[in-house]
């Protein structure tokens, strides 16, 4: 099988100083932008969870170190970032150093971080308007709104600090575009996941158990250079597929019984999220390809609708009306389809969305609606398109042959004019392709 082609600079720091020029630009004088890197959590007891850069964080500066603090001004930008200390290094690798982040970025100043407490007076003085991603950190949240309200009482001085904390939502309608860096990066993860995908349709048989598959995924991404999957697999085998968020993965596999995979390799801070369904033998039941070809077929609807000018509702919208109408002629829901519509009784069947945007954050970032009303796609976005139906294995309303189902497919669609793009399409969807992969 051919090698992933996975070509992209290391750190490349003009990318990361256009980004800031672009940022900076829409604030203005008396604003201020406070971005808090991530820190590192502890699992249990005195271990660690795997450190992963705050997305936002990560998307100005590309500093993957943990507990630094980046500022922004409408004429100044600078950082406070962990002091070089030879005996911590010795323990958890090189600090990059005050000296260095500076001369990377092209920062106005940098600080070590033991002197924030000392500084942030000096920092917030004179602004207004605090940005700031309010709500992810309680501590950091006290401690901004006590140093605004001790600043609010030196009026009397002649001096002030920010009286309005707010959501940086321009900075999240920034990463809502991708640029053609951010498209090939996730090209790259589409690539990595596909290798996962299929490896795990090929090798899965009777008798393995969930975690059994994780396993080859995790084996795949890593081998590829990804830091692993972008959120935890979900491997659900047979009922498992019916719970949307299913993550024991420990249950065994089943001749007869499908599994649904719902998978993304993270590459570079970007995240691929691709689900595909495959029998655990050789072959779908005669049920199975019939959900599964309702579904497909929903899907492929829903991506060729999934164009520039389009809200992004009604990709979802269209889609449900297309199931809750093969679900009424086969049987499984009474009523009109006004009725089934207006009544919501497909929930039954289909309770979730048709799809989401994608990028840095599997669930990424952006407003789904403005002034009330749901967004037109535009070039550059990245959705994912992910329909499904599930049989709930408990319902004895249901024939039992059809029970326990659950069928989603899922690709990531690039918005391109009235053409999408969809980045995942080499991994296998067909029932031929896929029965062809486990002969």
């Amino acid at each position: 099988m051919k090698q992933p082609t996975l070509k992209t600079k290391e750190y490349d720091s003009e990318i990361f100083r256009k980004r800031i020029q672009k940022i900076q630009k829409k604030l203005s004088k008396g604003e201020i932008l406070l971005l808090f890197a991530a820190n590192h959590k502890i699992r249990n007891r005195d271990v660690e969870y795997k450190f992963r850069q705050n997305s936002d964080f990560y998307y100005l500066t590309g500093i993957t170190e943990e507990d630094a603090i980046f500022i922004l001004t409408s004429d100044t930008v600078g950082m406070f970032c962990l002091p070089k200390d030879k005996e911590k290094e010795i323990w958890t690798g090189i600090r990059l150093g005050k000296e260095k982040i500076k001369s990377m970025l092209g920062l106005d100043f940098t600080y070590d971080l033991t002197d924030w407490d000392k500084q942030k007076s000096a920092i917030l003085i004179g602004n207004h308007t605090l940005y700031y991603f309010f709500g992810e950190n309680p501590d950091r949240d006290r401690e901004l709104l006590t140093e605004c309200k001790t600043l609010s009482e030196r009026a009397r001085e002649g001096k002030f600090g920010p009286h309005r904390i707010e959501h940086p939502y321009f900075l999240h309608e920034e990463r809502l575009i991708k640029s053609k860096d951010e498209i090939q990066i996730l090209k790259n993860a589409a690539e990595i996941t596909k290798f996962g995908h299929m490896r795990i349709m090929r090798e899965s048989k009777p008798g393995m158990y969930e975690y059994e598959l994780e396993a080859l995924l995790e084996q795949e991404y890593l081998k590829y250079g990804s830091i692993g999957g972008g959120y935890g697999h979900i491997v659900a085998s047979g009922k498992n597929a019916c719970i949307l968020h299913y993550v024991n993965n420990d249950d065994q596999l089943l001749d007869g019984e499908l599994v649904l995979v719902d998978s993304g390799a993270e590459w570079k801070y970007y995240t691929a999220d691709v689900t595909r369904v495959f029998p655990v033998g050789k072959r779908f039941t005669e049920p199975q390809k019939t959900i599964y070809e309702v579904v497909l077929y929903a899907q492929k609807n829903a991506i060729r609708h999934s164009v520039v000018g389009v809200p992004f509702n009604e990709v979802h919208e269209k889609t449900v009306r297309f199931l809750a109408d093969c679900l009424r002629e086969m049987g499984f829901l009474k009523g009109s389809l006004d009725e089934i519509l207006e009544k919501e009784t497909y929930k039954k069947f289909y309770m979730h969305r048709t799809g989401h945007y994608l990028g840095m954050d599997v669930h990424d970032v952006g407003r789904y609606y403005l002034d009330g009303k749901s967004r037109p796609l535009k070039d550059g976005q990245v959705v994912t398109v992910e329909p499904g139906l599930y049989f709930d294995p408990t319902d004895d309303s249901i024939p039992k042959e059809y029970r326990g189902i659950g069928i989603r497919i899922e690709d990531d669609i690039l918005i391109h004019g009235k053409e999408p793009i969809n980045l995942t399409e080499s991994i296998p969807k067909e029932i031929s392709e896929i029965e062809a992969l486990k002969s």
